[in-house]
């Protein structure tokens, strides 16, 4: 892609989520959405592959969706209350309809099922790039969206981490798991994000440096599926030893830095009297960590399944600039022992 052509849409897709996150209006919050929406659809149908023009075609069809219901929710709000602010939200219809919307933005289970096709016909750094920067202004709108349905909140949280981890159960392609899950971890935030909005951020953070690892691994490796995970000890074997803990991280085990919401996130639903409801989200987490674990063991415990060394790649110096990797992958890991200071910060 052309370099100028590359910026602007960069720009445009930081724009549209500077002026969502600016905007107390409605109308200025879509156009902030509908901008971002539309500087992401040429970086993923760049490549003119059959795969990625459908999955940006599905996007497109999911994102439009989610556009004309919040239209339409924020008029209904005007026509209702006279009010087009955000935080002004007096009727519990248009309130529903908004958080529907913003769940079908992001992927929220049962307004998932877009998510996993789209990224799996994606390049691993354009899926990056929805996975994480995508989320940022519809989890904006979330969190100003007050009095929310806090039902309707808890079942979209609960749904969505189970049906990550119900659903990367049984799939070999990297880019899936990696859509199931940010399905269960938008869940684990979107549960606590009425009693502690801050905890939700926390969450939020984590999950984004957590996945930026992990994309950037997989893409340093140029891995796709769970078969070509088992050559990768002879292409970078200090990546395949890093790799393992950033799922297990992921996955939410102490002593790594994924435990740390996961934690406080169980500690604030029992507070509030959900003891049931934190031992669902918690069981759900060992879906998820099964599957991490699967990639883990196809990664560390298992050979190629070829006769001859001549088949193996070659083991070449990587030309890829590998910073940014070791900080996230460093920060992935060995985040917990701050915990303490990182709940005091985002205690509001």
């Amino acid at each position: 892609m052309n370099p100028y052509i590359l910026a602007t849409l960069l720009f445009g897709l930081g724009l549209g989520t500077t002026i969502t996150f600016a905007s107390s209006h409605w109308l200025f919050a879509w156009m902030g959405l509908e901008i971002n929406t539309l500087a992401i659809v040429p970086l993923m149908a760049q490549s003119h592959h059959p795969r990625a023009v459908e999955a940006t075609t599905k996007y497109f069809l999911a994102q439009a969706t989610a556009a004309a219901m919040l239209l339409f929710a924020s008029i209904s709000n005007a026509w209702l209350s006279g009010q087009w602010d955000i935080h002004q939200m007096s009727h519990p219809l248009p309130t529903t309809l908004i958080i529907l919307a913003l769940a079908l933005k992001i992927g929220l289970a049962p307004l998932h099922t877009w998510m996993p096709e789209v990224l799996q016909g994606l390049d691993l750094t354009t899926g990056l790039i929805l996975s994480t920067w995508q989320k940022l202004a519809p989890f904006c709108l979330l969190l100003q969206v007050q009095p929310a349905n806090a039902t309707l909140l808890l079942v979209l949280g609960i749904t969505s981490t189970l049906v990550g981890g119900w659903g990367g159960l049984n799939q070999t392609q990297l880019r899936k798991i990696l859509a199931y899950s940010s399905i269960a971890h938008l869940g684990w935030m979107i549960l606590v994000l009425q009693f502690s909005p801050s905890l939700t951020f926390l969450t939020l953070l984590v999950y984004f440096i957590m996945t930026f690892s992990l994309f950037i691994s997989f893409k340093i490796s140029n891995a796709t599926n769970i078969n070509t995970l088992a050559t990768s000890w002879a292409k970078a074997p200090a990546l395949t030893s890093i790799i393992p803990l950033i799922l297990l991280s992921l996955g939410g085990l102490p002593p790594l830095t994924g435990f740390l919401p996961k934690w406080l996130i169980l500690q604030e639903l029992t507070k509030q009297d959900l003891a049931p409801l934190a031992t669902v989200a918690a069981l759900s987490a060992l879906l998820s960590l099964f599957f991490y674990l699967r990639l883990s063991y196809a990664m560390t415990l298992t050979m190629t399944p070829n006769n001859l060394t001549a088949t193996l790649p070659w083991r070449l110096p990587s030309l890829q600039t590998t910073l940014p990797l070791a900080i996230a992958s460093s920060t992935t890991i060995c985040l917990l022992p701050l915990a303490p200071a990182t709940a005091a910060l985002f205690t509001w």
